[in-house]
């Protein structure tokens, strides 16, 4: 199926239950240090995903590996030893995952450049406004 034709409601609506889970910035993180540090355990993965935290990281494998991406593995030792890792289906988002952190890390200076130049453009329109004063009728 090709997601080309907008303007069919089923493309739309795939589009959309595909982004909101890939989309969000956990779910991109974690697919992305699967890809490139393979296997992991759940404690490696919190220590490399900057920021996240137990119960996000907990929800957001749980919903990756429902979705087929993401593989849990679970050893039957003292304690036990789980694993995660990608599925042949969450290997696919590679590609598109490797290329979006290219891309970030390439453009992150000049993104943040413009935000600079945006927000003192806005800054400066604020401070010329003239003010309003609302009277009270009496």
């Amino acid at each position: 199926m090709s997601l080309q034709d907008t303007s069919q409601v089923s493309n739309c609506s795939a589009m959309s239950d595909v982004l909101n889970r890939i989309g969000d910035k956990w779910s991109v993180m974690v697919v992305g240090m699967l890809g490139r540090n393979g296997t992991l355990r759940f404690n490696e993965l919190k220590r490399l995903i900057n920021g996240v935290s137990q119960r996000m990281l907990t929800l957001t494998l749980r919903n990756l590996e429902r979705d087929g991406l993401v593989t849990r593995t679970i050893y039957p030792e003292v304690p036990p030893r789980v694993e995660y890792s990608l599925t042949a289906l969450g290997k696919t988002l590679e590609g598109p995952i490797g290329a979006l952190w290219d891309w970030s890390a390439e453009n992150h200076a000049s993104i943040i450049e413009a935000r600079s130049v945006y927000d003192a453009r806005e800054s400066a329109a604020t401070a010329e406004e003239p003010r309003r004063i609302a009277y009270a009728r009496g």
